[in-house]
């Protein structure tokens, strides 16, 4: 782990002239949860990573603690996302934004990205940008807080992101990132959405298909 601002992170370094992927895990994982992905990529650029571990310790089983962006009561789930925004979600935006800020990135050499809880932070992430970031990899998100993300959306006109969702998912309805693509899609964000018989999970053909988006932006 490095000191990232705010955050602590996993970083796989390469080059320092290539683009960046940064990857935001899911509530009650950690950051080695996607670090364990990187070995499935192999590239014909380099590629630097970096996986930020989740500012909150929230217990997941008796004597078991994982890591969150806000905490979730798991029992009393929203109904419908798009309405809600957890109290404590400015605060995970804005520490994930003084991480870019420390690691001196340029937002147009950076893909976004996320699983589940992370998704919705890198989906945010993304349109608060000061500049349009490479990309933006939202697997198993769900359109969460959509006033908020509208009065940000009209900046990223014409991006190209990637979607990704269980139908059978039972921790997050398959249903959110349907809204979800909706949103992109009638604010002129072009989207590639890989809706899969599966649950909450990334299983090969998602990372088949992030292989071939990363790649294309490096």
């Amino acid at each position: 782990m490095r000191q990232a601002g705010p955050l602590q992170a996993i970083e796989v370094y390469n080059d320092p002239n290539a683009k960046w992927v940064v990857m935001f895990h899911g509530y009650g994982a950690d950051a080695q949860d996607l670090a364990g992905l990187v070995d499935s990529f192999h590239f014909k650029k380099p590629c630097n990573w970096l996986f930020p571990n989740g500012s909150l310790s929230v217990p997941i089983g008796p004597g078991f603690t994982g890591r969150a962006w806000w905490n979730l009561q798991m029992n009393s789930l929203p109904g419908d996302w798009a309405l809600h925004r957890p109290t404590e979600m400015n605060s995970a935006v804005d520490k994930a934004m003084k991480m870019f800020t420390s690691m001196k990135f340029d937002w147009k050499d950076v893909i976004v990205g996320g699983f589940s809880q992370g998704a919705m932070l890198a989906t945010e992430v993304f349109l608060k940008a000061p500049v349009t970031p490479a990309g933006l990899i939202c697997l198993s998100g769900t359109l969460l807080s959509e006033a908020e993300w509208t009065a940000s959306v009209g900046n990223r006109k014409d991006s190209a992101i990637l979607m990704s969702h269980g139908e059978m998912d039972q921790v997050l309805p398959h249903k959110g990132s349907i809204r979800l693509q909706k949103f992109f899609e009638d604010n002129k964000v072009k989207t590639n959405f890989v809706s899969f018989r599966g649950g909450h999970e990334i299983p090969m053909p998602v990372i088949q298909k992030m292989k071939t988006y990363i790649e294309e932006r490096l």
